[in-house]
C-alpha cells in the first residue's frame, strides 16, 4: 500500500430496498480497479437530515486503499450512484436510492468546483462520525480535529446500529 491513499466513503441511502442498495455499492465499491476495501462500519439507521416526509436512511461507512486520483474516484461513485437510479434533480436532501459521498482522501484537504474533502458537514454528521468512528478511531479529519473529539461532541440524534461489520 505504499503508493496508495487510504480514502473513506459514506454510504446512504432510503429507497428501493436500503440496506441492500449499500450492499451492492460496498460490492461494486472493492470490485473497482486501484480500489482495496480496507475496512467497513456497521449499518446505521438515521433520520432524514432534510424533509421529514421521506423514509429513514441507512449509512455506513468503508475505509479503502486507492491509487486513484480524488476526482477519478468521485467520478466512480457518481457512476456507481447512477447504476442504482440515482437521479440528480437539484433537490437537496431529498429521497434516494443510493448516496455515496467521498468524506476523506488521505489527509488531504481539497476545494475544487466538483469537490470539497473532508466532506461538508463531516464533523456535525452524526450518521457519518459514528460509523467512521466504529472503524478508524484514532483518525484525525485534516482541519477538524481528532476524530474522537468530534464524535464527543455530536449528538446521536435517534441514530441506530442495525448490524455489526
Amino acid at each position: 500500500m505504499a503508493d496508495k491513499v487510504r480514502a473513506f466513503i459514506g454510504l446512504g441511502s432510503n429507497l428501493a430496498m436500503p440496506s441492500q442498495q449499500i450492499t451492492q455499492a460496498r460490492t461494486a465499491i472493492a470490485a473497482t480497479n486501484g480500489i482495496q476495501e480496507l475496512a467497513f462500519s456497521s449499518l446505521y439507521k438515521s433520520a432524514p437530515m432534510g424533509p421529514q416526509d421521506q423514509p429513514d436512511y441507512v449509512n455506513a461507512v468503508m475505509a479503502i486503499a486507492t491509487d486513484l486520483s480524488p476526482l477519478e474516484l468521485l467520478k466512480i461513485l457518481q457512476r456507481i450512484e447512477h447504476e442504482h437510479g440515482r437521479v440528480r434533480n437539484g433537490e437537496r436532501w431529498g429521497p434516494r436510492t443510493l448516496d455515496l459521498d467521498l468524506l476523506l482522501y488521505g489527509d488531504q484537504q481539497i476545494q475544487v468546483p466538483d469537490l470539497t474533502v473532508p466532506h461538508v458537514g463531516i464533523a456535525e454528521r452524526e450518521f457519518v462520525l459514528y460509523p467512521l468512528y466504529e472503524i478508524a478511531p484514532d483518525l484525525t479529519v485534516p482541519g477538524k480535529g481528532s476524530l474522537s473529539d468530534l464524535v464527543a461532541n455530536c449528538p446521536l440524534r435517534g441514530l441506530q446500529r442495525l448490524t455489526q461489520s
